[in-house]
């Protein structure tokens, strides 16, 4: 049996917990998730549970912890723990997103077992062999894991190697308690100030229009935003750009901010670091535009086109306007 961490924020799983479902199947079809947190972090058990079932979840464990209303790493970690302890799982496997390699880190330093992060394959056995990313995914890397020291593999899988698809499954809820102190909730979520009011997220997104240095400032995003608008997308961009405080971190493609798949991906002055490539490297069709015939991502890209972004990307908004009149 393999387990799952289904990361949730305020009841709405994560997205790439659905990925994560997909690739344990292939290990066994015998896949339970588990859900931290009740009704007080915004969980509506009925609702999530037929959601994993959807995507191979046969039972959803669920531990609602006294206290704990938001993202609670250590506390999630502690119900993991005591989960593991009696499921007799292979392997507890959850996303690489930045709270499922935080919470998995914990288990795997409370449990004294390895940790093994961005999974591209895993295959159960003497020992335990994996496929996994490094170099933010410019190198794949085989490693061998020491069964013993690993009796539960605890790993991670890499963002969007994996297609989501549906496998329904009973989705049967079972309820858990785990004893989690005061300590365990010491670094928890208690404020949120700026959240986002709708729109496309990232993660979500089928188009993202980003951009980079070559905006030349926060007014050139302007026209990235109509774009955007124009095409059912959203707003994307590098880490140079949210560092000098140009767009929020919220909008970073990137190692260091959100990985992405979309359908269309439109790299506007953006040259093409190695940790922004590492965050839309999975888009289906990349378009780049630069100035710079020879930028890194003009070697990534499905399509270039050298020129102005001042210039290009006005007959762009003109074209696709046109399309739609």
């Amino acid at each position: 049996m393999i387990l799952v961490y289904a990361d949730h924020d305020r009841g709405v799983i994560e997205p790439l917990t659905f990925q994560a479902l997909t690739f344990a199947r292939d290990i066994d079809p015998d896949v339970h998730a588990v859900l931290i947190g009740g009704s007080s972090a915004g969980l509506n058990a009925s609702t999530a549970a037929a959601e994993l079932g959807e995507y191979g979840a046969q039972v959803v464990h669920i531990a609602g912890l006294s206290d704990y209303s938001d993202y609670a790493p250590l506390a999630a970690a502690r119900a993991l723990v005591t989960l593991l302890g009696s499921t007799g799982a292979q392997a507890l496997i959850a996303a690489s997103s930045p709270r499922g390699n935080e919470v998995l880190a914990h288990v795997a330093a409370i449990t004294d077992r390895p940790f093994v992060a961005d999974c591209y394959s895993i295959a159960i056995g003497a020992p335990h062999k994996i496929v996994r990313a490094r170099w933010a995914g410019n190198l794949h890397e085989e490693v061998d894991v020491d069964a013993e020291a690993a009796d539960v593999l605890i790993a991670t899988v890499f963002p969007h190697i994996t297609e989501a698809t549906t496998a329904p499954a009973a989705g049967a809820i079972t309820e858990f308690t785990a004893a989690v102190s005061q300590d365990d909730l010491a670094v928890q979520v208690i404020n949120r100030v700026g959240a986002s009011t709708g729109g496309v997220t990232l993660p979500e997104a089928k188009v993202i229009v980003s951009g980079g240095r070559g905006m030349g400032g926060p007014d050139g995003f302007g026209i990235l935003e109509s774009i955007a608008a124009a095409l059912g997308g959203t707003v994307g961009c590098t880490r140079v750009v949210t560092s000098a405080g140009w767009r929020p971190h919220s909008e970073q493609v990137g190692q260091t901010g959100t990985k992405v798949a979309p359908d269309l991906y439109l790299a506007c002055g953006i040259s093409g670091a190695t940790q922004h490539l590492a965050g839309c490297k999975n888009s289906k069709t990349l378009v780049a535009i630069n100035t710079d015939p020879d930028a890194t991502i003009m070697n990534h890209a499905d399509y270039i086109i050298v020129g102005d972004v001042n210039q290009v990307l006005p007959m762009v908004l003109q074209e696709i306007q046109d399309a739609k009149s």
